[in-house]
């Protein structure tokens, strides 16, 4: 009878190391083969997510200028490389509400509009950037000096510059071929964000490599 207090053999013992071991190596090999193709999909769709990320940030603050009645100030911060929401209901300069950072600048830019590419229709300006006068508080802290863009939402659903003027504007986001340059590295992540100052309605925009295509 087979004795079942008898310790394994070291054959049996050796078999299951070698086992583990083998099962090891093939998960080092497809995470040395796959990793390349995640990093590589994460930088295609660094644009895209970052498009997406600032229409959300602009659809909070027309939510919230109709909804709480007070004047929201969508900035978009190349200083700070972050895009903000301020609230202007109690002071000209106003109060930061919410900060989210952007990619770095040579990942994805949105200044300018890359080098060869043709505006979505209908042909509206594109943002340009200056030097804020206005400024605003981060807590107690006063911000100005910044070179930004930007709008402000009204209770009546429209947008503004800070003229009190609508405006209607298209916001690029895409990754240059190189830091600095202002031509983009591939045509199709080329991103494009229309802002209607009438409405506060946003138009998304993806690059098909001849035109701007409206995403559905």
């Amino acid at each position: 009878m087979k004795n079942k207090n008898r310790p394994a053999s070291s054959s049996e013992a050796g078999t299951s190391i070698v086992e583990i071991v083998i099962a090891l190596v093939i998960i080092a090999i497809l995470s040395a083969i796959s990793l390349p193709y995640v990093v590589n999909y994460k930088k295609l769709y660094k644009s895209e997510d970052q498009a997406l990320k600032m229409m959300d940030l602009m659809r909070e603050a027309a939510q919230l200028a109709v909804t709480e009645r007070r004047t929201i100030r969508f900035e978009i911060d190349l200083t700070d490389n972050a895009v903000l929401l301020i609230d202007q209901s109690l002071s000209a300069s106003g109060n930061l509400i919410k900060k989210i950072p952007l990619e770095e600048t040579k990942e994805v830019r949105v200044d300018v509009i890359p080098d060869g590419i043709i505006k979505p229709y209908p042909n509206y300006n594109d943002i340009t950037f200056t030097v804020d006068t206005v400024g605003h508080l981060a807590g107690t802290t006063a911000v100005n000096g910044h070179n930004i863009w930007a709008a402000r939402f009204k209770r009546d659903g429209s947008v503004t510059n800070l003229a009190e003027t609508p405006i209607s504007a298209n916001i690029y986001v895409w990754p240059p071929i190189s830091p600095g340059t202002t031509e983009a590295r591939h045509d199709t992540e080329i991103r494009a964000i229309t802002m209607f100052g009438g409405s506060g309605a946003v138009r998304y925009w993806k690059y098909d490599s001849n035109d701007f295509v409206p995403n559905q």
